[in-house]
């Protein structure tokens, strides 16, 4: 796929299966990448042939007018995880929003598991995030973010001017989950009752697949057992065929909370843990 000459960063990534060892891994068929993005070598963390790789920012923050793409294609049968280096930062972007746009297709029974760490918008900043994802009946996908308020030099908590998230999931060319996510902290104050119940950090969780309604119920008391305030929910307009689409949002008092609520949920859907290693 063809991206634009404007993109201040794109990625592309191909995983297909191939013979290894007397058995399968999956790995990168096709890799570009152009401007400020990367990804570091691929890794195996675990023997379950899954390659992993972290996307990178040489710059190191998003700002103002940028504008990311990202398209993954998982064919058939190959797993991936998909995460990052560090943190992603949005500083002010007076003018424009910092802009990301991911494209991915997930092939008949592949994995794609997407855990980045957090993201965190600064004072003065907006960041506009737009994400499709393309599966088939036996796809299998765990998608996760965790929005952090960054800091002000007045020690201002929310003092960022908006942060937008959206996350199609399509089916057969139709679309049928759609999440949406909307962080305006001029319209009031972002941790009084009613917007984040006095919690600083937000977290998100859609995981689809035809095994995740089986795991619901160890998934609630994971979310019990959490310092996190969590609800979950089942998404997803009613196509036949479709995966199953679970979704769990989750209010916390610090990052951490949420990424251990997120890999401890990651765990008992894969039915292994899932090893995000950090640089």
């Amino acid at each position: 796929m063809e991206h634009a000459a404007s993109a201040t960063g794109s990625l592309q990534l191909k995983i297909a299966l191939q013979n290894h060892g007397g058995g399968t891994r999956s790995y990168a068929a096709q890799q570009f990448h152009q401007g400020a993005l990367r990804v570091l070598r691929p890794l195996y963390l675990d023997s379950s042939g899954q390659v992993t790789y972290h996307v990178i920012n040489p710059g190191g923050a998003y700002f103002g007018g940028d504008n990311y793409e990202l398209d993954v294609t998982i064919s058939a049968g190959a797993s991936l995880l998909l995460t990052t280096q560090s943190a992603t930062k949005v500083y002010k972007t007076p003018g424009q929003p910092a802009v990301q746009t991911m494209r991915v297709h997930v092939g008949a029974e592949a994995t794609f598991d997407y855990l980045p760490d957090q993201l965190i918008v600064y004072r003065d900043g907006t960041y506009k995030q737009s994400t499709v994802v393309e599966v088939e009946e036996t796809s299998q996908v765990i998608m996760g973010e965790i929005i952090t308020p960054g800091w002000s030099p007045a020690g201002e908590s929310f003092a960022y001017d908006g942060a937008y998230l959206r996350t199609e999931v399509r089916f057969q060319g139709a679309p049928y989950v759609v999440d949406q996510v909307r962080f305006l902290p001029h319209d009031g104050d972002m941790t009084g009752i009613g917007m984040m119940e006095g919690y600083s950090h937000a977290g998100q969780l859609l995981l689809l697949g035809t095994q995740v309604l089986q795991h619901r119920e160890t998934i609630a008391a994971l979310a019990r057992e959490s310092d996190a305030h969590v609800g979950l929910s089942s998404a997803g307009a009613p196509i036949p065929a479709a995966p199953p689409c679970l979704a769990v949002r989750s209010l916390a008092h610090s990052t951490e909370v949420l990424m251990g609520l997120h890999s401890q949920i990651a765990e008992v859907v894969r039915g292994r843990p899932i090893p995000l290693t950090r640089f």
